[in-house]
């Protein structure tokens, strides 16, 4: 609704993306021998180039005092215009990560709006402006595109293209034709940016737990409890567990390692990219069943690492990663407790 305050910052972005395109455009000085003599670095601001001209028309010895204020580079905005062209569903959203990568935003679709932008400079010889004008105009062709974050907290990330539409410059004089004053170019820009309306500060995350109690009939004592939790397909923080001692073939069930300390029946290992789980564990050798989770049934070779995939991998599991789950079941005899959502235990 129209008054609730919220600022995404996106015009500032957008002029600080424009801007940066043409902070390091260089003019150099020749000699007559074509060496080069001197380098300078135009300066870039914010702003009218009428202003910095007035600040020269203001100068009482202006020939003394021109190489000090010229060859500058200025820029303002100009214009908004909403594009049509780019609309979409006004109550359409869409999901992006937030601050916890765990966790994820809907934010409804962006606006699309072109932003005009005027970029001018001034130079008081011919050549100088020759030289900024050709480390210009072949990056345009005719649009340049700069990756803008468009929200903090979101990582909504979007290719903002600068589209050169005009070019048109003048030659100014003081006095009669054999003194220049200034020459100044005007390059006209359409930036095609979004705006967004307010974000939500609420966040929603992966579901890390589904517990149903179970009765067998209305208001009697409940027999079942059933659990599912989120279980990793990859092992994410790389720790490594043993290293396996003998060739694995794709037909093979039996993987040996240098040392089964740490493993468990019932659990998932990772050997390269193939997850595996532990059916038996016989000294240090270890009856498997091979390619779970839809990893691929690979040979391996002795010395590969063999990593744990366990509770601290799904943990670790991000939107928009896969993942599978892990059941169970208890039952209960009749203990008349019921579970507190609130307290999160059994009362």
């Amino acid at each position: 609704m129209v008054g609730n305050y919220f600022y995404n910052e996106t015009i500032r972005k957008t002029v600080i993306a424009f801007g940066t395109l043409f902070n390091n455009i260089k003019i150099k000085k020749f000699a007559s021998d074509g060496k080069a003599i001197s380098q300078i670095k135009v300066p870039v601001a914010y702003g009218p180039m009428q202003r910095f001209l007035a600040r020269i028309e203001q100068q009482a010895n202006f020939d003394d005092n021109v190489a000090l204020t010229l060859p500058r580079i200025s820029f303002e905005l100009t214009s908004y215009a909403y594009d049509p062209s780019r609309k979409s569903s006004p109550v359409t959203k869409f999901t992006g990560k937030g601050s916890d990568k765990t966790k994820h935003k809907k934010v409804f679709l962006p606006v699309p709006y072109e932003i005009g932008f005027r970029l001018s400079f001034a130079t008081k010889l011919q050549d100088d402006a020759l030289q900024i004008i050709e480390q210009i105009l072949p990056f345009f062709q005719p649009s340049y595109s700069v990756t803008v974050n468009m929200l903090e907290g979101v990582e909504e990330k979007r290719d903002v293209p600068f589209t050169l539409a005009n070019v048109s410059f003048v030659d100014e004089y003081e006095g009669d034709f054999s003194t220049r004053r200034f020459i100044q170019y005007d390059l006209d820009f359409v930036a095609k940016t979004y705006f967004y309306q307010e974000i939500p500060t609420d966040e929603s995350g992966i579901i890390k737990k589904v517990q149903v109690d179970y009765s067998t009939a209305i208001k009697a004592p409940r027999a079942q409890r059933y659990t599912v939790v989120p279980q990793a397909v990859k092992d994410y923080n790389d720790d490594t567990a043993t290293t396996i001692t003998a060739e694995i073939s794709t037909k093979q069930t039996l993987v040996s390692v240098s040392s089964a300390a740490s493993l468990s029946t019932n659990t998932y290992i990772q050997i390269n990219n193939e997850v595996m789980k532990i059916r038996e564990i016989n000294g240090t050798n270890l009856l498997v069943q091979r390619g779970q989770f839809g990893t691929s049934v690979a040979e391996h070779y002795v010395g590969a690492t063999l990593s744990q995939v366990d509770a601290q991998d799904s943990a670790l599991i991000e939107v928009g990663d896969e993942f599978g789950f892990t059941e169970n079941r208890s039952f209960f005899d009749a203990d008349g407790l019921e579970f507190s959502s609130v307290q999160g235990t059994d009362i």
